[in-house]
């Protein structure tokens, strides 16, 4: 064969081969990348970090520590905010460990600003574990401090009014005023605002609230929530689960007949706004609320603290309304109430009657009524919430 004709049949299967070659690698790989696409839908590309969604949860460490050396009575009076007693608390302070004071207005009677600083601190030094002092300063109905010339030359004036003369702006200011002079005078703790939905004048709550439908009210609670944590002052959401058009239950028992998915679409819109804001503590309210629980009032139903743990993902402190109105009393006696509080899952049980209802519940735990780790938990939060807002260090 001639050396021309042999050059010829080289380049002719070089180019053959070059032809196949050059169509596998530009074949796509079907049967390889399929694995690598389900992978990327089914698996994250790159492992994230756990989110730790409890709002008090990176002070647990440091509260544990503190837990650790507190006795079973000490932890067990941390679930007490307590009727702020009219002669010196020094002692039931000591001996008691109470969680906190909640202040009403007879407390500010004949006291200027730098007085009652000056008990408030000296409460304060004499107490193992830092107290919360509250109050309930809504603004307009309910004034503790602000209604004595001494401390504001007036009163605070009611979200209505407020809204009425400045909008969502008006609201701020006066959240950021109000929290500054509450903070000037020893108090920590506002049991405000009202989350509760009223549009009718002939409601019982209707003048403690907005006055507005539940997306108004939910943007009012978002930014008086804000505010409030901007000026390190806890916010209490109240009254849980919403009151609705209920009577009184200082003085009676009120029973609420609306249907859950009312509360779904109405009710529940502030409290959940105040969640997504961090909003520290909710009170629940004594209302019996049937779709929910038809036999106890909702400050001691387990299955509504379950709703607003499970359901509206709150885990900051959940607070009893004050066990000593009426509405409760019907339903448990002689320190009853708070055992049933601290079983339903309350961590902080409002009282009047501190020492006795304190007894109970030590002799339930006593009893394997209510355990010990229930008892930590609530107190685990407690003391968080305190780290959280420079109560204690």
């Amino acid at each position: 064969m001639k050396k021309k004709t042999i050059i010829t049949i080289l380049i002719f299967i070089l180019c053959i081969v070059g032809i196949i070659v050059g169509a596998t690698i530009g074949r796509p790989e079907k049967v390889e990348q399929q694995p690598n696409q389900d992978q990327n839908v089914n698996e994250p590309k790159e492992e994230k970090p756990e989110v730790n969604n409890d709002l008090f949860g990176k002070y647990y460490n440091r509260a544990e520590e503190i837990m650790n050396n507190m006795t079973l009575e000490e932890k067990v009076g941390q679930m007490f905010l307590v009727r702020y007693p009219r002669t010196s608390p020094i002692s039931e302070i000591k001996t008691e460990s109470p969680g906190g004071y909640i202040l009403f207005s007879v407390d500010f009677d004949n006291k200027t600003k730098e007085s009652i600083k000056t008990e408030l601190e000296n409460n304060q030094s004499n107490s193992k574990i830092k107290m919360f002092f509250a109050v309930d300063e809504e603004g307009g109905l309910v004034n503790r401090v602000s209604s004595h010339s001494a401390f504001r030359s007036s009163k605070f004036e009611s979200p209505q009014n407020l809204v009425k003369k400045g909008g969502l702006q008006a609201i701020v200011s006066d959240s950021y005023e109000k929290s500054e002079l509450l903070k000037s005078i020893g108090l920590n703790m506002n049991l405000a605002p009202v989350a509760d939905v009223s549009t009718s004048s002939s409601d019982f709550i209707y003048a403690r609230t907005l006055g507005k439908n539940a997306n108004e009210t939910a943007n009012y609670i978002a930014e008086v929530v804000k505010a409030m944590n901007e000026k390190n002052m806890i916010s209490s959401l109240k009254h849980f689960p919403g009151y609705g058009n209920n009577v009184d239950t200082h003085t009676g028992i009120s029973i609420d007949n609306r249907s859950y998915e009312s509360f779904e679409a109405n009710d529940f819109l502030p409290f959940k706004s105040g969640i997504e804001n961090n909003v520290p503590t909710i009170l629940v309210s004594h209302n019996i609320v049937k779709c929910m629980d038809s036999e106890l009032p909702a400050s001691l139903s387990a299955n509504v603290h379950k709703i607003l743990r499970e359901e509206l993902g709150f885990s900051g402190l959940i607070i009893t309304d004050d066990l000593a109105m009426d509405a409760v009393k019907s339903y448990a006696n002689n320190g009853e109430a708070a055992v049933k509080a601290v079983q339903s899952g309350n961590d902080i049980i409002i009282t009047s009657d501190f020492k006795n209802q304190k007894k109970q519940v030590l002799n339930a735990i006593n009893r394997g009524e209510i355990s010990e780790e229930t008892i930590n938990t609530a107190v685990k939060r407690i003391l968080a919430c305190k780290l959280a807002y420079g109560i204690i260090e």
